[in-house]
């Protein structure tokens, strides 16, 4: 489905209805042919460790620029192919994982439907499939959505602060409920802004203290560093994951030159009380409490630790409204900016907008896609006493 504006209020009612009433079919798609990659980017690279931990095997990758990829020490011993050196064997036999997210699946699966390729997925599909085995959790579905969820998104609706909001909800229902691709031709997906849009960056200033609460290598602090121009008054950096701690060490480290006593690295994990949790260390992005996990980690509460939070960045897998549970006292008396991931489980359709839009008055809140097959949607929430340029 193609607009040419984003809807209004009254509009994206009126298309969430639409959505609602439509048919849902979605099955999740077991690897049961070989397995080809497509993308040897990042998510490509996710793809190959998930393959690997589940024991199922790579043919090869394909990619649009084989020669790049060919040197990354991260490809060493796999085929890179570019799509048209592919045999005609394998475009008819084998799985195709499309493992692209910066642009629509649909502007990738049609010309390889023209090549000859005749079972192309989205990778997060296959891991949907393996749930019980990993806890990756990005495909999943809504299933039927009902009166409570077309009530509670339809709230969500009303209180975005603007349009594009609206928009990029309704694509982010749409695929989610009917595996659709939507597209309104003013409210582009970005891919190089997550978690600092511009009514972020109109509002920061140099005494920010800024909690990254599952910081994985950095990206997100390194980032924030970036906007602030390193004029800031604190950062902290929470990622319970031992590997993803070590190079977060390490790239900050290395970032910032010297050691700073404004950047605090803490080890344990955010919840609603403070407890032990099981958690799946080794996943990278993807690591998260689950009860697959290998070992136990120390949970705490956001409220606990007595942060001057003036930012806080939430991305831990599905788990965000329980960091919000247990961190409201902080989120309220502070009033910081709030950026926080939703596309994770099903409280991202209604209920961690509702969360967050219930315990905070006087804010203005956005909605965002920042990849296509809906990898990556953020809420933002801006405290209105900021000077800045958000409406």
């Amino acid at each position: 489905m193609r607009y040419s504006k984003s809807p209004s209020r009254k509009m994206a009612r009126q298309l969430l209805r639409e959505i609602a009433k439509r048919p849902v079919s979605f099955i999740p798609r077991k690897v049961d042919k070989p397995l080809i990659l497509y993308g040897a980017g990042s998510l490509g690279k996710m793809a190959k460790e998930y393959s690997e931990r589940l024991g199922i095997p790579i043919l090869f990758v394909v990619d649009a620029n084989p020669d790049l990829h060919r040197r990354d020490p991260f490809w060493a011993g796999v085929d890179i192919l570019e799509i048209h050196d592919v045999p005609v064997k394998y475009r008819e036999s084998a799985l195709l994982a499309v493992c692209v997210a910066t642009v629509p699946f649909s502007q990738v699966n049609a010309p390889l439907k023209e090549q000859g390729w005749r079972d192309v997925v989205p990778f997060y599909d296959i891991a949907e499939a393996y749930r019980d085995r990993h806890p990756l959790s990005n495909g999943w579905h809504s299933g039927v959505l009902s009166e409570q969820d077309i009530c509670g998104i339809e709230a969500a609706l009303y209180r975005w602060d603007d349009d594009v909001s609206r928009a990029h909800h309704l694509q982010f229902v749409a695929w989610r409920s009917l595996r659709e691709e939507w597209f309104f031709d003013d409210a582009p997906v970005t891919t190089h802004d997550r978690y600092f849009i511009p009514q972020v960056l109109s509002i920061l200033h140099d005494h920010e203290v800024f909690v990254d609460i599952g910081a994985h290598h950095g990206e997100a602090s390194i980032r924030f560093l970036d906007a602030v121009k390193n004029q800031y008054r604190g950062i902290y950096a929470i990622e319970p994951d031992v590997e993803n701690l070590s190079q977060l060490r390490d790239i900050l480290g290395e970032y910032l030159s010297v050691k700073s006593e404004k950047v605090h690295l803490l080890t344990y994990a955010l919840g609603s009380v403070t407890d032990q949790k099981r958690f799946y260390h080794g996943l990278g992005y993807a690591s998260q409490f689950s009860e697959l996990g290998q070992t136990e980690v120390d949970v705490r509460c956001l409220d606990d630790l007595s942060i001057p939070a003036t930012f806080v960045k939430i991305h831990i897998e599905g788990w965000e409204s329980i960091a919000i549970s247990g961190g409201l006292e902080t989120i309220m008396n502070n009033r910081p900016i709030l950026a926080v991931t939703s596309y994770h489980n099903r409280e991202g359709l209604w209920y961690l907008p509702a969360q967050i839009m219930t315990c905070l008055d006087n804010y203005a809140y956005y909605f965002r896609l920042h990849s296509w097959q809906d990898g990556c949607g953020v809420i933002y929430a801006l405290p209105r006493e900021r000077k800045g340029g958000f409406s």
